[in-house]
């Protein structure tokens, strides 16, 4: 594979650095706002849209949101806290989402999910791209962060 000129290099890595701190702040920040309203964002919101066990469950995705939105932001074990991402988001995509493309029609939905389909699109980026040069993950192992 070609290598990069060095400017390139660097401008490569402070964008995947960019991309792992907006990613991670939206999971860490909604995780936290699960706790601090649960009524609107925790367990009557999960009760609310179906989901089973919602006193069990929005916790549960609130951690895990908070964990990997952190581990993200950190670089560390990046690829595990994507693919648990991933889960979350394409979950909240498929419950909020696509019961509302069939009730209010396709530009109210597409409104509402620009964020879910933005995280969607940034773990992807981040697991195409790995964690990059500023992270935990390349500081254990160089290859890794490639």
């Amino acid at each position: 594979m070609p290598t990069l000129p060095q400017d390139s290099s660097r401008r490569l890595s402070w964008g995947i650095l960019l991309v792992r701190i907006l990613v991670g702040w939206v999971f860490l920040s909604e995780g936290i706002q699960k706790f601090l309203f649960p009524v609107a964002l925790g367990t009557g919101r999960f009760a609310k849209i179906g989901i089973p066990w919602p006193q069990f469950s929005a916790p549960f995705v609130g951690v895990v949101e908070i964990i990997c939105g952190t581990l993200l932001i950190l670089g560390l074990f990046t690829s595990l806290a994507s693919v648990l991402l991933l889960i979350d988001i394409a979950v909240a995509i498929v419950t909020t989402k696509f019961p509302m493309l069939l009730t209010q029609g396709l530009w109210a939905t597409l409104h509402e999910a620009r964020t879910d389909f933005s995280m969607f699109l940034g773990l992807c980026a981040i697991l195409m791209m790995g964690a990059g040069v500023f992270s935990l993950d390349y500081r254990k192992t160089p290859s890794a962060g490639r």
